[in-house]
C-alpha cells in the first residue's frame, strides 16, 4: 500500500478513537468518553488495526493493554489532536500572556515621536513573548505587497486618500502647523502666504523619484508652490535642524510640541489653511479576521486615543 493511499484512509475522527481507545484500554469505557455507541467504536478499532496492521489494543489477564505499536502511537496521536486543536482555537483566540507570535508594524515617523514607543510598550507589556518589528514607510518599503504578503500586519500614516483596496481605521487628526526657529524673522513679524511659500523650508524626501509629500500635494491643488531648500528622509531629525537655522517645518502639531519641549523651538500657525492631517491604521483582508491582528490593531487605536486626549 503506498503512503499516500494510506494517507487518504485517515481522518481526524480515527486518530481520536485512537487515542481514546489506547488511552482508556477498553472499547467500552472509549465509547462512553467519545459519546459514541460501542459497535461505532469497535467498527473503528477494527479500520485502525486495518491501517496499522497491528492488533493495536490485546487482552492480558481481565484487562486490556496496548501492543508495542499501539503504545507507540499513543503520543504521536495525542499530538495531532493538540495540534488539530490549535490550528482553529488560535484562529478565533489569541492570547497575548502566551503567544510568542511576531507583530510586524510599518509606520511612518511623521506622527507624535510618542507613538511608536509607547506602542511597542503597550505591546510589550500585555504580550511579553511576542518579538515586535517596527518598519519604515520608505521608498522600497511597497506595504500594499508586503500587506497582501503577510509581511507587515499593519500599516499607520496618513494620506490625504488612503490606498484603495485596503481595511483602514482612523486614528486621529492633526492640525497643520509650523515649526521654527525662536530667531525666525516670522516670529517677530508674523507672515501672510507670499512670505511664507518664499522662506526656505524643510521637508521630508519623497517617497520615490517624482512624489510629493502631503503638504506640497496640497499646496499644488491650490496652485501654490512653496520653496524647499532641504529634505531629510530622518524626519524626526528635522527639528534639530530646524532650530539651529532658518528653516521652516511645516508638520503636525502633535509632532512639533513634543521637541519644542527640548528645543529652541517656536509653532506658528500656517497662513496657507491647510485640511488637518488625518493618520490611518491599513490592513489586508488576509489579516482581518485573524485574532492576534484583531489584537494589534485595538492596541494601535487605544495608544493613539491616549496621546491624543493627553
Amino acid at each position: 500500500m503506498r503512503d499516500q493511499t494510506l494517507f487518504d484512509k485517515i481522518d481526524l475522527h480515527l486518530i481520536r478513537v485512537l487515542h481514546t481507545v489506547l488511552t482508556e484500554r477498553s472499547v467500552s469505557r472509549a465509547a462512553l468518553r467519545l459519546g459514541m455507541h460501542q459497535p461505532a467504536v469497535s467498527a473503528a478499532l477494527r479500520r485502525l488495526r486495518e491501517l496499522a496492521g497491528d492488533p493495536l489494543l490485546v487482552r492480558s489477564g481481565a484487562q486490556m493493554q496496548p501492543t508495542e505499536v499501539g503504545q507507540r502511537m499513543m503520543q504521536p496521536a495525542a499530538d495531532i489532536l493538540r495540534a488539530a486543536e490549535g490550528l482553529f482555537s488560535d484562529a478565533r483566540h489569541f492570547d497575548p500572556r502566551t503567544s510568542t507570535r511576531t507583530f510586524r508594524i510599518a509606520a511612518s515617523d511623521y506622527l507624535d515621536p510618542q507613538f511608536l514607543p509607547r506602542l511597542v510598550a503597550a505591546i510589550k507589556l500585555e504580550a511579553p513573548n511576542c518579538p515586535v518589528d517596527i518598519l519604515p514607510l520608505s521608498a522600497e518599503s511597497h506595504y500594499e505587497g508586503q500587506l497582501a504578503q503577510g509581511e507587515v500586519d499593519v500599516v499607520i500614516g496618513n494620506w490625504p486618500q488612503p490606498p484603495q483596496g485596503l481595511h483602514m481605521a482612523r486614528l486621529f487628526e492633526d492640525e497643520v502647523v509650523c515649526l521654527v526657529s525662536p530667531k525666525h524673522p516670522a516670529v517677530r513679524r508674523g507672515w501672510d502666504v507670499q512670505q511664507w511659500l518664499e522662506a526656505e523650508h524643510i521637508a521630508p524626501t519623497p517617497a520615490y523619484p517624482g512624489a510629493r509629500g502631503v503638504i506640497d500635494e496640497q499646496l499644488a491643488g491650490m496652485g501654490l508652490q512653496r520653496q524647499v531648500t532641504a529634505r531629510c528622509a530622518h524626519f524626526s531629525l528635522i527639528p534639530d535642524m530646524v532650530a539651529s537655522s532658518l528653516l521652516v517645518l511645516t508638520s503636525g502639531r502633535l509632532f512639533c510640541e513634543r521637541f519644542c519641549e527640548r528645543l529652541p523651538l517656536v509653532i506658528l500657525p500656517s497662513p496657507v489653511e491647510f485640511p488637518p492631517l488625518v493618520y490611518y491604521q491599513l490592513w489586508h483582508a488576509r489579516s482581518h479576521a485573524g485574532a492576534a491582528t484583531r489584537w494589534l490593531r485595538e492596541v494601535v487605536r487605544n495608544v493613539a486615543l491616549m496621546l491624543r486626549n493627553q
